[in-house]
């Protein structure tokens, strides 16, 4: 990860004084850097190198790789020999990882911009590429890009947005307790959303309840007088106020809400909802995405662009512009068929949401349903309940082929078996490192028209899945 810094070249003791670190050479203190990097490969002699501490490697281990790439400034934990002999700057902290928040902290005191952060279990980077597609008609905006949601790519993501920027939207993931401090308080926003409270880490934080305690740190660091958006649908977020701050939620069930969703219709394609709030009312806002959950994301951006001073009409227009990214409910076509690739990540929320969207679009369309799903991680003892619950909810829904890829989605295929699913119409894979006999057995089963969807965590990898589907085609049609 490599970014360049929106201030332009600063040296490496202005460098060192926003880290609260020490500059260890004193010679190198006039060194000019402009851009942070976290891989030696990325360094040069206009970018510090930050020596990260991780699970399986030491990123203090790389310094005499980055010095040999010419980096002159390394942030790290303690200098070494390769550091002094190159008389580059050695930024010395205690912890690298948390000198970043303490960097970002100081570029966002440099900034004039409002700022939203947006977390929760499901539906962060949706939610936040919405609300950057609506503030993006009127304002100058700018969002973390791609997944930059955690310790290190969201402080790292602050140092790039530009002086003029009037709206950054950055998006605060988390896998356990003080994380959303953390960025919550290095960000410093003005409007905090926490989109929902799902099962998403219950292996790491054990309850529901818990994972609702970790969201709200996003409190730690929304500025006085702020704003805090709440799912209005949500049990756990009910009830939630406090003093210097203002409260407001969005529903699809509420009508006492501030923004509320009635009349919700998924067509082919799309959806459309009308929306009251205490400003006026809008009939037929379209989406061009299919799914109720979607509505939520689409409810939070309209209220940031209402608080945000734009009027309906742009924030319609911003909406209707609106279009996922990368593997997040991607419709393609294969021929005659139809793949709904979903499968950036899973829990059993966003799995639930997206087999719905299976469903209402081959009703729509009159097709037949196919779901490729896999494992769904990180739900610790609680996991095969809620696998063979999602099993149950695809067989209720009347989903007519399932094939299932890992160990633990072996529970969906139980579940949906339970449900009344016939035997014949469920194929399972224990293992998912070989994806193999998967497109094998689609290849045997899809018939013309099929409409197919591809869901699990993102370490289970079912995009090979579609792309060995898609050399299949294209290499049957050069034959």
């Amino acid at each position: 990860m490599k970014i360049r810094f929106s201030m332009g070249a600063i040296s490496a003791g202005t460098f060192a004084e926003m880290c609260g670190g020490a500059l260890r050479n004193g010679r190198g203190a006039g060194i000019r850097i402009r851009y942070i990097c976290t891989d030696s490969r990325e360094a040069d002699d206009e970018t510090v190198f930050t020596a990260l501490r991780g699970d399986r490697q030491d990123g203090h281990d790389y310094i005499a790789s980055a010095i040999a790439n010419g980096c002159r400034c390394v942030l790290c934990e303690h200098s070494c020999d390769a550091i002094e002999q190159a008389g580059a700057a050695a930024v010395v902290v205690n912890n690298t990882e948390l000198a970043l928040s303490y960097f970002a902290n100081a570029c966002r005191h440099a900034l004039t911009c409002h700022t939203v952060a947006v977390t929760g279990s499901v539906g962060k980077t949706t939610t936040k590429d919405m609300i950057y597609s609506v503030l993006s008609e009127a304002h100058k905006a700018y969002k973390t890009p791609g997944n930059h949601n955690s310790l290190i790519g969201m402080p790292l993501s602050v140092s790039e947005i530009p002086a003029d920027t009037a709206w950054a939207i950055l998006e605060m993931g988390m896998s356990a307790f003080g994380e959303v401090e953390r960025l919550s308080v290095a960000a410093e926003p003005d409007f905090a959303i926490i989109t929902n409270i799902g099962t998403a880490h219950m292996e790491a934080l054990g309850s529901r309840e818990n994972i609702c305690r970790a969201k709200l740190e996003v409190l730690c660091g929304l500025r006085t007088g702020g704003t805090l958006l709440l799912n209005g649908d949500e049990p756990l977020l009910r009830g939630i106020g406090g003093t210097g701050y203002r409260t407001v939620y969005v529903s699809l069930e509420n009508t006492k809400a501030d923004f509320v969703a009635r009349n919700i219709r998924v067509e082919e394609s799309r959806t459309l909802f009308d929306l009251t709030w205490a400003g006026g009312e809008e009939r037929d806002i379209p989406l061009n995405v299919m799914g109720k959950h979607n509505v939520y994301a689409a409810l939070f951006a309209f209220a940031i662009g209402v608080m945000s001073g734009m009027e309906p009409e742009s924030i319609r227009a911003g909406l209707a512009k609106f279009q996922p990214e990368g593997l997040r409910q991607r419709m393609t076509d294969l021929g005659t068929l139809t793949l709904i690739e979903d499968c950036y990540n899973a829990s059993p929320e966003s799995m639930s949401a997206s087999v719905e969207v299976l469903r209402d679009y081959c009703r729509q369309t009159g097709r037949r349903s196919v779901a490729v799903l896999g494992d769904m991680l990180e739900l610790g003892g609680q996991s095969p309940a809620l696998h063979r619950r999602i099993g149950a909810h695809l067989a209720y829904l009347g989903v007519e082929q399932l094939i299932t890829v890992g160990s633990m989605s072996l529970q969906i295929a139980v579940g949906a078996q339970q449900m009344g699913m016939d035997p014949a119409a469920i194929n399972s894979y224990y293992d998912w490192s070989d994806v193999t006999p998967v497109v094998e057995k689609l290849k045997e089963i899809l018939l013309d028209g099929d409409v197919v969807l591809f869901k699990a965590s993102r370490a289970v990898g079912e995009e090979r899945i579609i792309d060995a589907l898609k050399h299949a085609a294209v290499s049957v049609e050069v034959q």
